[in-house]
């Protein structure tokens, strides 16, 4: 059996990806991304959030056996936990929860405050290390980021470099908050139960607060604090928000 070719460099293979798919809506990005070899072994991340359920239905049409991985951080909603079940049984999915590593968890924070005085490094020890563990195998990741959610994603193209590691896929990036409705309106689709009381963006439970009409959608995730997202989505302390090579000054998250 012929062994498979090497990928091209990162950066080479996203400038082509987008070139390629730039014109595309975000239904054909999704359904290249899963099958270009130019992206390679892929996987969909899902917090499970506030509009999660839309990309999780697309992958579940496209191809329900995509890999899905769940980071449990463990101080979740009670809500999103059940929300987890309910949209997975719904659409069929296969999920790979994922979580901290013991020893370091009983190490680093063993009674659960390690939030209370460092949040970044409690995001680091639950979700950007796991997340990062879970993704060795994959060239590529589907992300759930959007333009619609802040002046720190408003330049997110459909496919991004994670430095020189993989690709990040962000199908919905040219979605707003309408066609977000329309989308879970027309398929039926379940709504997160916090989205009724004021959440528009649901991270873990201590972390995340209601937002006022009016307030930015993330103003609830790390409210009163410079902290505006969890990490995965930064290389080397910055964000990859921007073709390689060039400023990036804000930062990201799925």
């Amino acid at each position: 059996m012929p062994l498979e070719a090497p990928l091209a460099p990162v950066s080479e293979r996203v400038a082509d990806l987008n070139a390629r798919y730039r014109h595309h809506g975000a239904t054909a990005v999704l359904e290249r991304a899963m099958t270009d070899p130019q992206v390679g072994r892929i996987a969909l991340v899902s917090s499970f959030g506030a509009e999660s359920v839309v990309l999780l239905h697309l992958v579940s049409v496209i191809d329900r056996t995509t890999p899905v991985l769940f980071i449990d951080t463990e101080m979740l909603f009670a809500e999103t936990i059940a929300y987890q079940a309910e949209v997975v049984g719904k659409l069929g999915l296969t999920i790979t929860r994922i979580t901290a590593d013991r020893a370091k968890l009983a190490f680093e924070d063993p009674d659960n405050t390690l939030h209370q005085f460092n949040t970044d490094a409690c995001c680091a020890l639950r979700k950007t290390e796991p997340l990062e563990r879970a993704l060795s195998g994959y060239d590529a990741w589907i992300t759930g980021r959007k333009r619609y959610q802040g002046a720190s994603r408003a330049a997110v193209d459909f496919f991004e470099a994670e430095g020189d590691i993989r690709i990040k896929v962000n199908p919905l990036a040219h979605w707003d908050r309408a066609d977000l409705e329309d989308y879970m309106v027309n398929n039926r689709l379940p709504r997160h139960p916090l989205v009724a009381k004021g959440y528009p963006s649901i991270g873990c439970a201590p972390c995340t607060s209601p937002v006022s009409p009016g307030e930015d959608p993330r103003a609830g995730r790390w409210r009163n604090s410079e902290k505006v997202e969890c990490g995965i989505h930064f290389i080397n302390g910055r964000a990859v928000r921007e073709p390689l090579g060039q400023d990036t000054t804000g930062e990201a998250a799925a």
